[in-house]
């Protein structure tokens, strides 16, 4: 009988086990903009791919006062810029926050940032938890990150 129970725990284990490897959110592509040196906000972007239905609720980062996730459209010729409450993520769905669309909104800068630095990010999420990531800063008007070889692409007009 005490055999039977130590296999059923153990099976408990490795199925826990799995279930906590297969609900780990993947962020990809952290990448943020240098910043002119007044410069009181900046913003971040990244890819993020969750194996399960969950909710990007919340960030923070040390090199601002606050870390906001925003959304920016275009209405009749105007930009416009609105907070979002959180970003909801389908499973194996990849989410990318981007320069024009959703992103994160660094507030209240506490120093430049410079193109080769990099910053901690932690994103906060409905069910998978707190994730930390590495921002790279790369130079101003890039398009992407370094390992996307857009770091030296103009910034398109409009934007």
């Amino acid at each position: 009988m005490s055999m039977r129970l130590l296999l059923l725990a153990a099976s408990l284990l490795i199925a826990a086990g799995a279930a906590a490897a297969q609900s780990v959110v993947e962020v990809t592509d952290a990448w943020a903009r240098a910043t002119p040196g007044k410069a009181e906000n900046g913003a971040a972007y990244l890819t993020i791919t969750s194996p399960t239905a969950d909710r990007l609720t919340g960030l923070s980062t040390p090199v601002a006062d606050k870390a906001e996730l925003h959304l920016m459209t275009m209405e009749g010729g105007i930009m416009r810029m609105r907070p979002l409450a959180g970003v909801d993520l389908a499973p194996g769905q990849k989410v990318a926050l981007k320069p024009g669309g959703t992103h994160v909104m660094l507030v209240g800068l506490k120093e430049p940032l410079r193109p080769g630095q990099s910053f901690p990010l932690i994103l906060q999420f409905e069910k998978a938890g707190a994730s930390e990531v590495t921002v790279a800063v790369v130079k101003t008007g890039a398009m992407g990150p370094a390992s996307h070889t857009g770091t030296d692409l103009p910034m398109p007009a409009g934007r």
